[in-house]
C-alpha cells in the first residue's frame, strides 16, 4: 500500500511540475513542437546550402573562363615564340572567349599572314581580330 502512495504521490508531484513549467515559463511544454521546428531548422538549412552552392558553381565558372582565357592566349603567343618567322615580342594576344586580338608592329606583311594564321590554328580559337601593323621602313 505504501508503495502505491508513493507512486501515486510522485505521479501528482510530477504533473504539477510539467503545469507548474508550462505555466511559468515563455515557450512552455508543448509536445511535437520541436519536431516541427528541428523539421523547419533543417529546410532551412537545405536551402540556404543551395543558395550557397548555386553562387560557388557560378564564382568556379568564372575563374575557369579567366582560366581558359589565359590558356588560350599562353599556347597562341607559345605558337609564335616556337616560330622562326614571326618574332613574338612585338604581338600583343588578348584572349575573350574563344576570340583572339593581335596588336602590336610586325616587320613584314608575311610576318603579320604568319602570326594570324598561327593564331586560327591554335585549338579553341574561333576568330582572331586582326589589329597588327607592318613596320614602315
Amino acid at each position: 500500500m505504501r508503495l502505491i502512495r508513493r507512486l501515486l504521490l510522485l505521479g501528482i508531484v510530477g504533473i504539477g511540475g510539467v503545469a507548474a513549467f508550462s505555466y511559468w515559463s515563455q515557450s512552455g511544454w508543448r509536445p511535437g513542437i520541436a519536431a516541427l521546428e528541428t523539421q523547419i531548422g533543417k529546410r532551412q538549412a537545405a536551402r540556404l546550402a543551395t543558395k550557397a552552392a548555386a553562387k560557388a558553381n557560378d564564382a568556379a565558372g568564372k575563374v575557369g573562363d579567366a582560366v581558359s582565357d589565359g590558356a588560350l592566349t599562353a599556347r597562341v603567343k607559345s605558337k609564335m615564340v616556337l616560330d622562326d618567322n614571326v618574332k613574338a615580342r612585338g604581338i600583343n594576344v588578348d584572349t575573350s572567349g574563344t576570340i583572339v586580338t593581335l596588336t602590336g608592329i610586325v616587320r613584314s606583311s608575311d610576318e603579320r599572314d604568319r602570326a594570324v594564321r598561327l593564331a586560327r590554328e591554335t585549338e579553341g580559337v574561333t576568330q582572331v581580330v586582326d589589329k597588327l601593323r607592318v613596320r614602315e621602313s
